[in-house]
């Protein structure tokens, strides 16, 4: 039997997760299919694909 691996990581701490001016709130950048916006819509969309870790400095290196 396969072990499921865990969560990667909430959206929070995602790269694709920014803020939205226009809807004034924090969006997935990926476009994300009707299905897998189901899983995601109902709590259920435990292994993104398109999660990418946060990395803090990355804004910081991209302002210099």
């Amino acid at each position: 039997m396969k072990k499921r691996k865990g969560p990667q990581g909430s959206c929070e701490q995602c790269n694709n997760y920014v803020y939205d001016e226009d809807y004034e709130c924090y969006t997935c950048e990926m476009d994300l299919d009707e299905d897998e916006m189901a899983r995601f819509l109902s709590n259920t969309y435990l292994d993104c694909p398109y999660y990418q870790p946060g990395d803090e400095y990355l804004v910081v290196r991209k302002q210099m």
